[in-house]
């Protein structure tokens, strides 16, 4: 609650500091601590997430790390992964298609984040096509699971 209420405050970072001191080594709660960091509101997420994949207690190799961050940014947080400029989303597609390479399954599972981008306002709906359909139409080098997650999605 003080993550979503009071966002990048000097409290809520000072709680938040603290909280990942006292579970540092408890895997399930570091978990869950990348989730509720992803998850905060705002313009900063997207560089706020950048920022966490480069923790040494993170890593894109790690399928629940990547889907505690990378999944919560994407579905529990609109403000910061829906943002105008369509940064997040080309960000997301890329990192996508790197876990691809090494967990095609973990990388299927995350796009489906994007099945609704049809649903979303004109502006951002534009944002999402491209580097959606990009992603898609890739002639090689997907894996068979994501490459049908995305041209279903992109159909």
């Amino acid at each position: 609650m003080l993550a979503q209420r009071f966002g990048e405050t000097e409290t809520a970072n000072d709680a938040l500091a603290d909280f990942r001191r006292r579970f540092d080594g408890n895997a399930l709660v570091l978990d869950k601590w990348l989730a509720i960091k992803a998850s905060i509101p705002g313009e900063g997420a997207l560089a706020r997430v950048k920022r966490l994949m480069a923790d040494p207690a993170f890593s894109l190799k790690n399928p629940n790390r990547a889907r505690a961050l990378l999944g919560a940014f994407a579905g529990a947080n609109p403000t910061g992964f829906h943002r105008a400029d369509g940064a997040a989303y080309r960000f997301f597609l890329d990192t996508i298609v790197e876990i691809d390479a090494f967990n095609p399954q973990v990388a299927a599972r995350l796009a489906t984040s994007l099945r609704s981008w049809r649903q979303l306002e004109p502006v951002r709906r534009e944002k999402v096509r491209e580097p959606l359909a990009s992603a898609a139409a890739r002639p090689k080098g997907l894996s068979s699971d994501l490459a049908d997650i995305l041209q279903r999605i992109v159909a």
